[in-house]
Order: C-alpha cells, then structure tokens, then sequence
C-alpha cells in the first residue's frame, strides 16, 4: 500500500507484547495511526482494547489470515524474537534465524514493501570504544551472530526482491515491565522489597542506555520515512560508567537505598567499555 506526503503510513508490530513491543505500540497509538498489533497471547494486550488491533498469531506458522493482515500495512516492525535473555543459547541461530528468515522472505516475496528489524549491539561483539554502523561486525554470542546473519540474508534477498530494509541496532535499555534478569528490574525489585543494599559488580564497565521510551520513539520515526535505511544505530551516543547510570536512577527515583559494589564479576560475553555513534540517526532525523 502506497502512502502520500499527506496520510500518515499504517503499521504492523510483530511482538508487540514484548518489552520494547508495548514501548512501540504505545508511541504508534499516540500518533494516532492505524495499527495492527500481533502476539501469541490478544490477552496481553488487553489494555490496547480499542486503540489498536490486536490480531493473535504466530510467526513460526503465521497462516494466510496473519500474511494478509500484515501485507495491508504499509510498514511492518518486527520486533519478534524468543528466547532472550540468555543470549549464549544456540536456540538463537537453530531456531530463532531461521524461523524469522522464513516469515520475512514470505511477506517479501508477497508483496511487503518497508520493514525494520531490531538488531543489537552484541552484532559488534568484543569490539572497544565507540560503535560506527560502517564497522565490521563480529558477534562473540550466539544471539549477535543470529541477528547478525539475518540482517545479511534480508540484504541479499533485496536484490533479488527489492524492499525497503531497515536495521534499528539497539543498544542498552531499561524501564518498567524488563525482564526481571535487567539490573534495572533487579533494582527496582529490591527497592519494593525494602532492602537496604543492591549487590552488584565494580560498576566501572561503560555502556550506552535509553530508557525504552525514547527507544521505541526513536523506531517509530525511523519506521515513518518509509525508507531502505540500512542499518541505524540506536543509542545515547553518550558512554557513561555502570555505576553512574544505577546511581542516576537511583536519584531520579528518590530510591534510598546503598549500593555494595565489587560484589560481582564482570561478564565475560560482552567488551568492557563501548557505545553507540549516533550521527547517523541525527542526519536522518536532526532535531
């Protein structure tokens, strides 16, 4: 479906009931535009009863109702992905690659003309330092390598079908309704139990965060210029310590409780220090 300067694009979300899922839809629903909303579970979702459709479906057997559906929309954000947040699971390049290789080449190969994709960060793998979209990448887990793979396949399959691919790599989030694994929930947990200290690691290790509002608004806009933009970092762009971020929320938060650091080791599947370059999303869309 072709769309003018005029009329606002229309939308389907792939794993909307996911964490960053209800961020997107929620930022579609404020804009006021037509959305279809897919998830295993419509009850999930019930509190999107009127805002947006809800259309229950599975993409590893998506049928022809759900195909259908999703090739009425004008842009498809898939967001869909099992088995996180184990991220060294070979379930990721077993099953998970494959499954979405399948479901996206068929809505291609049916006429789907614009779709973005979530990646991540972990596609870089144990690279240091600031992240460029143009660097090479080399995935040290397994669920970089998969996501990494499929952005590759949906590539070559652009030459021979031509679509509009976009690939939002995502960098770290946090917010509510995070898998209770995140140090942000962990936190927020522990505060609600009323513990006195939060145990975590040295804190020293540099990252890049968003809270998954600002993430989900950032797909949103990328998903609306309709556009084959390749691959678009999205991130702060601003490296900050472990430490300083879980004291931020902390403050911001007027949690009173202490953090024991050095309680932890470091994790052994992702680089000490590294961040996101943000220009390329600042060209796309400057402020």
């Amino acid at each position: 479906m072709a769309t003018s300067a005029s009329v606002p694009p229309s939308f389907a979300v792939t794993g909307a009931s996911g964490f960053v899922g209800r961020a997107v839809l929620s930022a579609l629903v404020e804009r006021g535009v037509d959305v279809v909303a897919v998830t295993r579970d419509g009850r999930r979702l019930a509190d999107f009863e009127g805002r947006a459709r809800i259309l229950e479906g599975d993409i590893s057997h998506p049928g022809s109702k759900l195909c259908n559906t999703l090739l009425q929309q004008d842009v498809l954000i898939h967001l869909a992905w099992d088995g996180l947040p184990n991220y060294r699971s070979l379930h990721h390049f077993e099953t998970e690659l494959p499954k979405h290789y399948r479901f996206l080449k068929e809505l291609v190969v049916s006429g789907c003309k614009t779709i973005v994709v979530t990646g991540t960060c972990f596609e870089y793998g144990m690279q240091n330092g600031e992240l460029s979209e143009t660097f090479i990448c080399v995935p040290s887990n397994p669920y970089g390598f998969a996501k990494d793979v499929l952005r590759r396949e949906l590539e070559f399959l652009q030459s021979s079908h031509p679509f509009n691919l976009t690939w939002t790599r995502l960098f770290y989030m946090y917010g509510e309704g995070q898998s209770v694994k995140s140090i942000f929930s962990l936190l927020s947990a522990a505060v609600k139990r009323g513990d006195t200290h939060f145990d975590m690691s040295g804190g020293e290790q540099i990252r890049d965060y968003l809270h998954v509002n600002d993430v989900a608004k950032s797909i949103v806009q990328l998903s609306c210029l309709e556009r084959s933009l390749g691959i678009v970092n999205v991130c702060s762009g601003a490296p900050r310590t472990i430490r300083g971020i879980v004291e931020g929320w902390i403050t911001d938060n007027n949690w009173e409780i202490e953090l024991r650091l050095g309680r932890f080791t470091y994790p052994d599947y992702e680089p000490f220090a590294f961040w996101g370059n943000s220009d390329k999303f600042h060209t796309l869309l400057p402020s």
